[in-house]
């Protein structure tokens, strides 16, 4: 399988679905289908909610491709890398529509930033959550104002701490990464298309207004993800980070 980013419509539905057999990884080049995509999606008067979606019953997303991040020697690669997370965070920002997260596995790094970002997100009892940015010399710095926004201060310090062990999904439904855990990837699908049709139900202006009530005074992402982009691109270029990513 190559990696893919690909979308359809299913009714008033816009289904977008990454998959990457590196555990569905994000190299840079899915960050910028990914975020086209969600602009099309966007654009589309026939779509009335997005689901967000990855491929496969197992990982939902590894986070950033290691295997690119092992590549570069630059400042300006690095931060342009990191920025992939940045736009993609700031796309679902300023969307129109509700976005909701199916996540049937495992979550990490950038990931974890994604489904936060996220407006309503279903999983399934197999998707553990780990940020493990500082365990390669990094650190979450361009996913955390979502991340912070949807768990708070505790639990983002948890999380970004505890970087070599797994959250479990009760968890995240505990901290509110999670809006609902399934036993079944069959409940969560069931789960999944009720709330798609939910939400795609309600009158469209009433859905815009109250998703920039949800995303009140965070305008000024726009400049901080990118400076936090320079701040990770930097720190992945130190020779320690380096040392640890040559060895994995």
């Amino acid at each position: 399988m190559e990696a893919y980013v690909k979308y359809h419509k299913e009714g008033s539905i816009g289904i977008l679905e990454f998959g990457n057999p590196a555990g569905n990884s994000l190299p840079s080049p899915l960050l910028k289908d990914l975020k086209a995509s969600l602009i099309a999606l966007e654009k589309d008067a026939e779509v009335r909610v997005i689901l967000l979606q990855s491929f496969g019953n197992r990982a939902f997303c590894g986070g950033a491709s290691l295997a690119e991040m092992k590549t570069l020697s630059s400042l300006n690669e690095a931060t342009a890398f990191f920025m992939g997370f940045a736009e993609i965070i700031n796309t679902l920002r300023t969307l129109t529509k509700f976005v909701i997260g199916r996540v049937q596995g495992k979550v990490v790094g950038g990931g974890v930033g994604l489904v936060a970002a996220c407006d309503y997100v279903l999983a399934s009892t197999h998707a553990q959550v780990k940020l493990s940015e500082l365990s390669i010399g990094i650190g979450p710095y361009v996913i955390e104002p979502a991340v912070f926004r949807k768990i708070g201060t505790t639990a983002f310090a948890q999380l970004s701490l505890d970087a070599h062990s797994w959250k479990s999904a009760n968890w995240g439904l505990e901290k509110g990464l999670y809006h609902a855990v399934y036993e079944s990837h069959d409940e969560l699908d069931a789960a999944v298309l009720a709330n798609a049709k939910r939400l795609g139900e309600y009158p469209q202006k009433a859905v815009e207004s109250l998703r920039k009530l949800h995303w009140k005074e965070t305008e000024h992402w726009e400049t901080l993800l990118p400076k936090n982009a320079v701040i990770t691109g930097t720190l992945a270029l130190e020779e320690a980070t380096q040392n640890i990513l040559k060895n994995l």
